[in-house]
């Protein structure tokens, strides 16, 4: 016997195409920025073992993978450079013939269409792998902040379109902001990773980026994971200094701090999808806990309806093509 209800929500879930008709959150691969790490050499594309599908590669292979990438509708990447000479100063940095410069270089030739954005920190170059020169132990924040305006501007020269700024050193965002305008880089945009947590999600970047600290940990600069208004505050400190988008890291963890960094701000906002919540998905899915390509669009399709304009996510393109 049939019930006398007025409303039937399952009226509209009833086929795949109203499903679709009806749908409030939509994926594009034009909203998905690719990271990729660029190391020294020529014909280098070496695997990552705690990241499967995703390997360093050295710019001939990076170039093949962007115009790949392009392909498949993601006109978007993310550098990450593996200098090879690292030092306390993370000197290489800011070389004008480092793997990152030289990637920008040859993408911009290759495939101009393509958004360069490069993350601006010194965690990849320093020889003791934190994110700031270091006294007695301590990460010392204005000197820092002198050597990302440097690493910035070789970005913004090489052609790079967005810095990321990713250090969360106190000033970095006015003061690149300023250091791009004097030099003449007035339409490279700042993209801050503004509310970038202390987490336990960053394990496989470490080995992917070599960044890995000889000791202590991130805890000095980057948020602790309890506090929400605290990213408000940061994101709020990080435009009011000249940044053009700001970004939630990790995403998954944080997405109430993406809704409400979204919905406060209204900024373009990003999200990154990390290293951790990547491999746990491959991790699942190899052991055959979890169906890969369902778990990776639930994931993207949430962080979307959380508010990100933009996601970083190694699944780029995977999820580009099965869109």
């Amino acid at each position: 016997m049939a019930l006398d209800l007025t409303h039937r929500p399952r009226r509209l879930r009833r086929t795949p195409g109203l499903r679709a008709l009806v749908r409030e959150t939509h994926l594009e691969p034009s909203q998905f920025i690719y990271p990729l790490f660029v190391c020294p050499g020529e014909g280098v594309n070496k695997p990552i073992g705690s990241m499967p599908g995703v390997a360093q590669m050295s710019v001939d292979e990076i170039v093949r993978e962007v115009e790949a990438a392009a392909g498949d509708g993601v006109t978007s990447v993310l550098l990450f450079g593996l200098p090879a000479h690292k030092d306390e100063r993370g000197s290489s940095a800011s070389d004008p013939h480092g793997p990152v410069q030289a990637a920008v270089r040859a993408i911009r030739a290759a495939q101009p269409q393509t958004v360069i954005v490069t993350d601006v920190c010194l965690c990849e170059y320093t020889s003791h792998g934190h994110c700031g020169l270091v006294t007695d132990g301590i990460v010392e924040n204005d000197p820092t902040v002198d050597l990302l305006v440097q690493e910035a501007l070789s970005h913004a020269e090489a052609g790079a379109d967005v810095v990321a700024p990713s250090d969360m050193m106190d000033g970095r965002i006015g003061a690149i902001r300023d250091g791009l305008d004097r030099g003449g880089y007035t339409d490279t945009a700042i993209m801050s990773y503004a509310a970038k947590y202390a987490s336990a999600f960053y394990g496989p970047f470490r080995e992917a980026a070599e960044s890995t600290p000889a000791f202590g940990d991130r805890r000095s600069h980057q948020m602790d994971p309890a506090n929400a208004r605290e990213a408000l505050r940061q994101v709020a400190l990080d435009i009011d200094q000249g940044a053009d988008m700001v970004m939630v890291k990790p995403a998954l963890p944080y997405l109430d701090i993406l809704w409400r960094v979204k919905d406060t701000f209204g900024l373009p906002t990003a999200a990154y999808h990390v290293s951790g919540e990547f491999s746990m998905v491959k991790a699942a899915a190899a052991n055959g806990w979890i169906d890969e390509a369902r778990a990776m669009m639930e994931s993207l399709v949430s962080i979307r309806r959380a508010g990100a304009d933009a996601i970083i996510t190694y699944y780029a393109r995977h999820a580009a093509r099965q869109l």
